[in-house]
């Protein structure tokens, strides 16, 4: 662990109060707000957002009301809401099932136990990697170690004050961001541009989304992000799409739709292949950490049982316990697995893969959690692999499933294809819970919290999760549908990293999947992993290209990827201020984090409050004033007041960023 005093491990005073009943409650609680928004923003743009500063920020603005609370309570509280946050990242495979027809809606109690036990893996698969990533490790968890710090500010007086107007700045910027997506929907404004432009005798497309909330996300991404995520934008938009467009757009058809559909068809699946690329990459450089951590458990287990003394700090629920909890939730994933196949094509059939699947997600189960716990610690968790991670784990899946049943029917096939996306779900709520658990271990440890106290909150804030995200999803789907689904409406979700896991399992089963696309993603992920190596040596990693953002902007669509750069120059511009400003810059730059936080949970609150109005009249635009001629004003009316308010935004937030910390007025709605 790296020496630098921002990040010393902090002594644990004696006698203080962890993990409450009350915290418990206000974990759930949180868990409410931030599972809703993420499960938003990634059925409609195929990213979430790391909850732990801003659930830290809300904990201890409530708890400091409250007698005996402590430093490690309020990291409790974070640690719950954050885990059930993150388990929102599932979403990235379930709507798969209803892309594919399988499903006509999310079963509540089926999708809660796959959400529930996948997370509960997860928790349990991060325990032993935690003193091989994290107590062991130099990997900066640049989120985990800005949660302790924002726990450890809050602890003080000072703290105290500076929260009030850290929740001004969320409650400010989640106001404006409802307001902007209001405006949209009254059809007063644009929140979207798109168009195509011909190149040669093929095209691209350009666009836009007027999205705070990923004004939001390139925010807290970075830079790095950013630039990397832009490259992969013009490695498809401006040399792969002309490419494959030429001579191939059909005649007297839409350019826009004819050159959208050859993206969706072709472009995008070479972004996976660098993708997979990538994962497999982290994977390779971690192996010797994760074996070495799961030896050191095991020897801390032993000197705990022969009654050797192991500092309060060091103490994990039991290795063994770990072990058994595994074993013990493969049962009921087995049960899960009969029931889907029950009176199905595969019933009387799927003896064979049922069992292979179990050992896969056994033994897979392990390696996406190394994967993403690593990801998470080198870049943070909102930059992690999970969509790499998914479209691996389904092409591997579907790849074994297939070898191990042999010759299928229409039928059989179109059921393997729904039990393979099942399969990978539950695999992927492994990947989203050790994704986030390590981040939050690593808060844990330096604000002196006791691991295993931390971990029986992080299986909490999988079974809040659990319960919450069903429901949500199927409102998703009464009101809008997914793009490409049965019953879609024009509104309809992207959920892009769904849409291409179904289609990937939908290419290995028809054998029509085109794997020289793939190839030609993992050769420009070689490269580009190349490149990142190369920076990273030559330049002290000053310079970075990380490979799996560039996948991402490969092919994310980009309306998405455009403004997400935007997000990331207005960040650093805002921390250069912040640098330049003196006084407490981290504090400042806290600020900013929070305001970015604000817009992502504005908007999507909204789209979920916007979503119960849609199911509940039965109409795509219920409040809209204005008709479709309106269409060409509001785009321009759109842009402008999207300036506008950003501009506001930032100006606000250094306005009470710059207020000293005492003068914050006890009224947080007067600023």
């Amino acid at each position: 662990m790296t020496t630098d005093d921002s990040v010393k491990v902090q002594k644990r005073a004696p006698g203080l109060r962890e993990l409450t009943l009350r915290g418990v409650i206000l974990g759930g609680l949180i868990t409410l707000v931030f599972t809703a928004a993420n499960v938003y923003l990634g059925l409609k743009v195929g990213l979430t957002f790391a909850t732990a500063i801003p659930a830290a920020v809300i904990s201890m603005s409530i708890l400091r009301y409250f007698k005996n609370h402590s430093i490690v309570e309020n990291n409790i509280v974070q640690t719950i809401a954050s885990a059930a946050g993150t388990l929102s990242a599932i979403i990235f495979v379930l709507p798969g099932l209803i892309m594919v027809g399988w499903w006509t809606g999310f079963p509540y109690w089926i999708t809660v136990a796959v959400c529930a036990i996948g997370g509960i893996l997860g928790v349990m698969y991060s325990i032993p990697l935690r003193r091989a990533l994290v107590t062991g490790s130099d990997l900066p968890y640049p989120e985990g170690v800005a949660a302790a710090e924002v726990l450890r500010v809050g602890d003080t007086t000072q703290g105290a004050n500076e929260n009030k107007g850290g929740l001004r700045i969320i409650l400010i910027g989640s106001l404006v961001a409802a307001g902007f997506s209001l405006l949209a929907s009254l059809k007063v404004i644009s929140n979207s541009l798109a168009g195509a432009i011909k190149v040669g005798a093929g095209g691209t497309m350009w666009g836009a989304s007027l999205s705070l909330a990923l004004i939001g996300v390139g925010h807290l991404v970075g830079l790095t992000v950013g630039i990397a995520m832009l490259v992969g934008l013009v490695i498809s938009f401006g040399i792969l799409l002309p490419i494959q467009t030429n001579g191939s757009l059909p005649a007297g058809e839409d350019l826009l739709d004819g050159v959208s559909s050859i993206f969706s068809a072709d472009v995008r699946f070479v972004g996976a292949g660098a993708i997979a690329v990538a994962a497999i990459w982290t994977l390779l450089k971690i192996i010797g950490p994760i074996i070495k951590g799961i030896k050191n458990a095991m020897v801390s287990a032993n000197a705990r049982k022969g009654g050797k003394s192991v500092d309060i700090t060091e103490q994990d629920i039991p290795i063994t316990y770990v072990g058994l909890v595994i074993v013990v939730a493969l049962i009921p994933i087995g049960l899960l697995l009969w029931d889907f196949v029950h009176n199905t094509a595969l019933h009387g059939t799927a003896t064979g893969i049922i069992a292979v699947s179990i050992i896969l997600v056994f033994v897979i189960g392990l390696v996406v959690a190394a994967v993403c716990g690593y990801m998470a610690g080198l870049i943070g968790s909102s930059n992690s692999p999970i969509s790499g991670v998914g479209i691996l784990v389904v092409i591997i899946a579907a790849l074994l499933i297939k070898m191990v049943y042999g010759d299928a029917t229409d039928a059989q096939n179109t059921a393997l294809i729904a039990f393979t996306l099942f399969v990978s779900a539950v695999i992927f709520g492994v990947a989203t819970i050790s994704n986030d658990n390590l981040q939050d271990l690593k808060t844990g440890q330096l604000v002196g919290a006791t691991p295993w106290k931390q971990q029986v909150a992080l299986v909490i804030g999988v079974i809040f999760g659990s319960a919450v995200i069903p429901p949500i999803l199927q409102l998703m789907q009464t009101a809008f549908g997914f793009v490409g689904a049965p019953g879609a409406t024009d509104d309809a979700l992207a959920a892009p990293q769904a849409a291409l896991i179904s289609s990937l399992a939908k290419g290995v089963f028809g054998g029509d999947l085109d794997w020289n696309l793939i190839g030609l993603g993992a050769l420009i992920g070689v490269g580009i992993i190349i490149v990142d190596e190369v920076l990273s040596r030559t330049t002290d990693s000053k310079f970075r290209l990380p490979p799996l953002a560039v996948g991402m902007g490969m092919y994310l669509p980009i309306a998405l990827t455009l403004v997400i750069p935007i997000g990331a120059i207005l960040g650093t511009l805002y921390n250069r201020w912040a640098d330049k400003s003196g006084g407490d810059v981290e504090r400042k730059k806290r600020m900013g984090i929070l305001l970015a936080t604000g817009l992502i949970v504005g908007e999507s609150l909204f789209g979920v409050v916007f979503a119960g109005i849609v199911a509940a009249t039965g109409d795509d635009n219920p409040i809209a004033v204005v008709g479709d001629g309106f269409a060409k004003t509001s785009e321009y009316l759109g842009v402008i007041l999207f300036v506008l308010v950003i501009a506001w935004l930032y100006k606000k937030t250094q306005q009470i960023a710059n207020r000293p910390v005492e003068d914050e007025p006890a009224d947080l709605t007067k600023s």
